[in-house]
């Protein structure tokens, strides 16, 4: 019987201290700043053992999403231009906006439902993200899909 496999995404700060380890471990090796996993595990902190553990498990989420559809949900100000500027830091990191829904603005808040393809020039899409929350006028920016 095939086992399911569940993917989540997590921000940073809820990840375990092993797995980020586990990551920069990986990215070490990846641009040749280490040249033996026993290397990279010294230098990130950690034992060979666990990067042979979880190396399978985690991946910075830029590194999985290329090729693929983001969607999320954000809750912001009815303010003029605000909008706009979600849209141009989407360009900005040359994603590709799919769907795009504002509902009504309730007590002056609408909510904001976008899917963006992310192509093989988009920029990194923490990055993006990040910066579409630090906006002033974003209240929640929550990723509620990647296919």
């Amino acid at each position: 019987m095939a086992v399911k496999t569940n993917y989540f995404v997590l921000k940073e700060k809820a990840i375990p201290e092993v797995l980020l380890k586990v990551v920069e471990a990986k990215r070490l090796i990846d641009t040749g700043k280490a040249v033996s996993v026993q290397e990279a595990a010294d230098a990130a902190g950690i034992s060979r053992s666990s990067f042979y553990k979880y190396k399978d498990d985690i991946f910075p989420f830029h590194d999985n999403s290329r090729g693929m559809t983001v969607t999320m949900i954000i809750q912001m100000d009815d303010e003029p231009g605000l909008l706009s500027e979600v849209l141009k830091s989407v360009a900005d990191y040359h994603a590709n906006v799919l769907t795009i829904h504002q509902s009504i603005p309730v007590n002056g808040v609408a909510s904001l439902s976008i899917s963006v393809d992310v192509l093989p020039d988009t920029g990194d899409i923490s990055e993006m993200v990040e910066e579409i929350e630090e906006k002033a006028g974003i209240h929640y920016l929550k990723i509620l899909a990647r296919e």
